[in-house]
């Protein structure tokens, strides 16, 4: 029979284990190890002495095993933070970044409280952007759009959880499910990630097809500024997520389809990572 392993034992191995994949190796070990006996992290730090059953020990050495092969933390946990919600989230869906908050902010700047706007997630994955959005102004109507059907079950999942109800989520390819219709605002976090790029084998517990976009990562956004301006309402606004190196080729894409005030923004590391514009139907005709 193997010796009795302490809570404060396993969390000093299972650190020691993670510091080679986590920045905060120590935090994600308390996490883990919290999850694998079903208590609080406090438990952790109250009771350091007390011992790990069998099973308790497996469930940790197992999730430390799949966050060392490279498994999100999201994924192992099932959950995931978003602009102070937390999200369920799965392979299916990619792991919300606070990257993306970004757009979030930056569309509440334009929604005045009382609007009763339309708004429109294409690309949803989780329905952080969403649901964040939806929540902040609840008279406005919310659609989200997904390719994925696995997809859109979590985000469903997820406004049912925080009974968001101004919202509507539908299956289809991009503007394809709402042509006609239009929109004051359009928000997204679309794949922007090279084909080559070799940050996607960092990324491969995620879903390719949420992140990949044709040789120059630039497919996905192509696609949305051509055909978004059927579907926004006149000086209504598109906001959109990109590559930190491709501020000046979306705005030469934005602006070869006739969108106008383009603006980039920088993340909050200084990054330029999320642009707007304008569309004014009558200012192209």
């Amino acid at each position: 029979m193997s010796d009795p392993v302490s809570i404060e034992k396993a969390l000093h191995d299972a650190t020691a284990q993670l510091r080679d994949v986590s920045d905060a190796a120590r935090l994600e070990a308390e996490l883990l190890l919290a999850r694998a006996i079903d208590m609080p992290r406090s438990f952790l730090f109250a009771h350091p002495e007390d011992t790990l059953d069998d099973g308790a020990l497996q469930r940790l050495k197992s999730t430390v095993s799949r966050r060392r092969d490279g498994e999100p933390m999201a994924y192992i946990t099932g959950t995931r933070e978003f602009w102070s919600m937390e999200l369920i989230v799965s392979p299916a869906t990619l792991v919300p970044r606070p990257e993306t908050e970004l757009v979030v902010d930056i569309v509440l700047r334009e929604v005045p409280r009382k609007a009763e706007w339309q708004i429109l997630d294409l690309g949803t994955g989780s329905g952080a952007i969403a649901l964040a959005l939806a929540r902040e102004r609840q008279l406005c109507q919310v659609t989200a759009i997904d390719v994925s059907a696995g997809a859109l079950a979590v985000a469903r999942q997820n406004a049912n959880q925080l009974s968001i109800a101004n919202i509507e989520f539908i299956e289809g390819d991009w503007t394809e499910p709402v042509a006609g219709q239009t929109f004051n605002i359009i928000a997204t976090n679309p794949p922007y990630v090279a084909s080559g790029d070799a940050a996607l084998e960092s990324l491969r517990s995620e879903p390719v097809s949420a992140l990949a976009a044709g040789n120059d990562g630039l497919d996905s956004i192509r696609i949305l500024a051509r055909e978004c301006p059927s579907i926004t309402a006149d000086g209504g606004l598109l906001v959109l997520e990109h590559g930190a190196d491709q501020k000046e080729a979306v705005a030469e894409l934005l602006s070869s389809y006739g969108w106008q005030s383009i603006q980039c923004y920088d993340d909050y590391s200084g990054l330029p990572r999320v642009t707007s514009a304008s569309f004014s139907a009558s200012e192209t005709s």
